[in-house]
């Protein structure tokens, strides 16, 4: 994991000192397309004879000022993005996206230098300038190039979008896919990179809006091209192996990893209080103890405590059946969070991943998907994402049923959630949200680091709290022979719940667990548990290694079950604002010892759930298998009937 303490200043005299070169790349140069084709003409509407471009923006480089570019094969970026106002002057987002774009191409270039010295380019670019450049060297200077290339393209994309960040809107404008992506050498990489986004700018842009949004997603699309051309490449660790910052900007530049502000439209959600969540006791606290637990986010350290003492959810699944309240309970985690954040200053974050972002365009799926994951786990931001109707949004691979869609967002989610390049800092939480759990994919089902059963009202209490909330206070009708709410009182209905599975639940399991304490009589120790646990891996085949890891963070989460004091989230001094290793000590101070009972508790739970899950996917298989006999049948007999 990166820590942005030791990451080296970018010095601002250098980025400073690439502005006539960046300038100049923006106001013109020749460019014949690689790999892309052409789709848009190659400059900007053309003009009377004798009226030439206005020089809007003037090259401190000698020879090219006043200089027009606008020639067949030419490729002048800021006049497209000048004349797409439709006003003989420049609007304000036009000249925002071109001072933005001109400092992003000076930090990429002055970025560049830094990696040409790290790598050992430089001394070779000299060598191949004087002809001295032997022919051994040539692959190894190839390859330094194409790595210098790399880091250069992915510098420009995420600092373009970094920059444009405060300008977006919700706009999510569809520009397809990004293809010029060259490794040469890093001024040809660029010259694609604008050649491509001339292309973009004339295709999808119309107005200052589309002009920002357009960019915006080209930015954001080339640095996923960007990073999906790294993942191959040879002498990589060259630009990832260090990090970079920018101060005058607060740019973090760390690999290829993006590095965006939070954007897009303000949060708009009808909140609700925990008073205002009947049932659901179990879900209610642990999704209260993690809208604290999230907030507890260091931004200097970018790391979360609780992730080093164990117990934070990075992933959970929310499953029951409708009406039972997950949008409630959405809206209640979301709130305290966005409470928590408003009292500590810090910037929130909330998207949700739907059935609108399934789309019959390829690839665009997936993009949608990593664009949401990449929002929610910006380290800039305290970032919550759901996926409601998960069993909608992702298909199941190898089920027919499944859009092309819908299995590019299962492959993003799994990668994001439990993927060889996943870092988990403790900034960001994803609930996916199902009333039909069973027809989630198996495996993406199984990243869900913690389950909350959303059962709904339960007890007559339940019933009574919950008609009376809903109702309202604007009629005299008496309460009656009950104690308003007092059946809602959290601690004492989540003790009851965690001491309910002390014994397994599903009679699958609970057959696993006679037989295992027939064997070995009371389980106390850990030979006992992993006992336990193969043999109920050879009864439930879905039961994996992973599934034990999802168990261990469940125990490690109740570990770290304790009451924060309110006074540290009422104001952010006592807590909020202290130094990680200070809060570190203050959590530490108050974990709690993990005991056998408790670890008891957590496998049933959990294997309680995938015994539910998979008993629930059997039976519904065998309905439907049910229901196409008896229609067959049926369908045999009428034309028996009919045939006599």
């Amino acid at each position: 994991m990166m820590d942005t303490r030791d990451a080296m200043e970018l010095p601002e005299a250098k980025i400073r000192a690439q502005y006539p070169q960046a300038l100049s790349l923006l106001r013109g140069f020749d460019y014949a397309p690689r790999i892309a084709t052409a789709q848009a003409p190659a400059h900007g509407p053309e003009r009377a004879p004798g009226f030439p471009p206005p020089a809007r923006f003037r090259s401190t480089v000698p020879g090219l000022a006043g200089r027009s570019t606008a020639r067949p094969g030419s490729v002048n970026l800021a006049e497209r993005v000048e004349a797409i106002s439709g006003d003989d002057l420049p609007s304000a987002a036009a000249a925002t996206v071109l001072r933005d774009l001109r400092r992003a191409l000076a930090i990429a270039l002055a970025l560049g230098d830094e990696v040409s010295q790290r790598s050992g380019a430089a001394e070779l670019k000299r060598l191949n300038l004087d002809g001295r450049l032997t022919l051994d060297r040539k692959p190894e200077f190839t390859e330094m190039l194409a790595v210098e290339s790399l880091a250069v393209l992915a510098t420009f994309a995420n600092a373009a979008a970094f920059l444009l960040a405060d300008q977006a809107g919700p706009e999510a404008p569809d520009i397809g896919p990004v293809s010029e992506v060259l490794t040469d050498a890093p001024h040809t990489a660029l010259h694609g990179a604008l050649w491509e986004l001339d292309q973009k700018l004339a295709t999808h842009a119309s107005d200052d809006k589309t002009l920002v949004a357009v960019t915006l997603a080209y930015a954001e699309a080339l640095a996923a091209a960007v990073r999906a051309r790294a993942e191959s490449a040879p002498r990589t660790e060259v630009f990832t192996g260090a990090s970079w910052r920018v101060a005058a900007d607060d740019l973090p530049i760390t690999g290829f990893a993006p590095a965006a502000r939070s954007r897009g439209k303000p949060l708009a959600m009808a909140f609700k209080k925990p008073e205002e969540v009947v049932g659901n006791a179990a879900a209610k606290h642990q999704a209260m103890r993690l809208a604290r637990m999230i907030v507890a986010y260091d931004f200097d350290r970018r790391l979360n405590p609780f992730v080093e003492l164990g117990g934070f959810i990075f992933t959970f699944l929310g499953d029951g059946k409708p009406g039972t309240g997950k949008t409630t309970l959405i809206q209640m985690m979301a709130g305290l969070i966005n409470d928590y954040c408003t009292v500590a200053g810090y910037p929130f974050v909330y998207r949700n991943l739907g059935i609108d972002n399934v789309d019959s365009y390829q690839g665009k799926s997936g993009q949608n998907a990593r664009a949401f994951i990449d929002a929610v786990i910006d380290p800039a931001v305290i970032g919550f994402g759901t996926v409601d109707d998960i069993d909608q949004v992702a298909g199941r691979r190898g089920d027919r049923q499944s859009s092309s869609g819908q299995q590019e967002i299962t492959a993003v989610l799994m990668d994001a959630f439990a993927g060889a390049s996943t870092v988990v800092r403790g900034n960001a939480t994803f609930g996916m949200f199902s009333n039909y759990a069973e027809a989630i994919d198996d495996a993406l089902r199984q990243r869900a680091g913690a389950r909350f059963l959303i059962d709904g009202p339960k007890s007559r209490e339940d019933y009574i709290d919950i008609f009376a909330l809903l109702l309202g206070k604007r009629h005299d009708i008496p309460v009656g022979e009950h104690d308003l709410m007092k059946a809602q009182a959290i601690s004492t209905a989540v003790s009851e719940g965690y001491e309910r599975h002390a014994r397994p639940q599903e009679a699958g399991l609970a057959k696993v667990w006679s037989q295992v304490e027939a064997q070995l009589g009371p389980m106390d120790t850990l030979a006992d548990f992993g006992t336990y646990l193969h043999a109920i891996a050879e009864a439930e085949p879905r039961f994996t290694g992973r599934a034990v890891k999802n168990i261990t963070d469940a125990i490690k989460l109740r570990a770290m079950d304790f009451d924060m004091p309110d006074e540290w989230f009422a104001s952010p001094e006592p807590f909020l604002h202290q130094p990680y290793d200070v809060k570190l000590q203050m959590l530490e101070a108050l974990r709690q010892p993990i005991t056998p009972e408790m670890v008891l508790q957590e496998i049933n739970r959990y294997a309680d759930s995938e015994w539910r899950y998979s008993g629930t996917s059997d039976e519904t298989a065998i309905e439907d298998a049910v229901r196409g006999m008896e229609r067959a049948a049926e369908a045999r007999r009428r034309f028996e009937g009919a045939a006599r």
